[in-house]
């Protein structure tokens, strides 16, 4: 009895769009600082999809047009990494939503199809919601770090992070990341 009530609870707090992505009933996620953070997340899952289709429908788009796109509209709080455009492009793409316009060498360019448009008008509500998120994360963000700076720190650290993740590093290895890293440090506190 006590397993089933938890079911209709959650079942009742997340309701399925189309993409398999959950809406958050009575809780507010992606905003308000939690843990010291300034932001938290940015997309409910799903709503990233949401974005993306948007995007190509204001104007027919590369994958790296998309990235820039959202880091622009977010004021640099948010860049979606390659990993999560180009399948999200690539899903849109086999829903029927989007096509591949032009194709130069491995360069794909994305246009939203007619289903995509109609998609999109019967659930402009949600995708309403979502902008609007996303126009208060860029105005609560105002005047941070531009989006390349917050993307080439998050680069700076996992590349890190898989760096030291491959093993024990040899003493020279570790004083050749010190000093590169010390180097940048440099760098950055002489950019006038």
């Amino acid at each position: 009895m006590f397993f089933k009530h938890l079911r209709e609870c959650r079942d009742k707090r997340f309701a399925r769009d189309e993409f398999g992505g959950g809406r958050f009933f009575g809780h507010r996620h992606g905003f308000g600082g939690r843990h010291g953070r300034r932001f938290g997340r940015i997309f409910d899952h799903g709503d990233l999809r949401y974005v993306v289709l948007q995007m190509i429908a204001e104007k027919p788009r590369h994958g790296y047009e998309v990235i820039k796109a959202i880091e622009e509209k977010l004021g640099g709080a948010y860049s979606p990494s390659p990993g999560v455009i180009y399948p999200t492009l690539t899903l849109l793409e086999e829903t029927g939503y989007a096509t591949v316009s032009e194709a130069e060498g491995n360069k794909k360019l994305y246009a939203i199809t007619d289903a995509g448009k109609a998609f999109l008008a019967e659930n402009s509500s949600i995708v309403a919601a979502i902008l609007d998120r996303i126009s208060q994360t860029h105005a609560a963000h105002g005047g941070g770090p531009a989006p390349q700076i917050l993307r080439a720190m998050e680069n700076l650290k996992v590349a890190l992070r898989l760096r030291t993740s491959q093993g024990a590093l040899s003493e020279e290895q570790i004083r050749a990341l010190a000093a590169a890293l010390d180097e940048a440090v440099h760098k950055i506190e002489n950019v006038k």
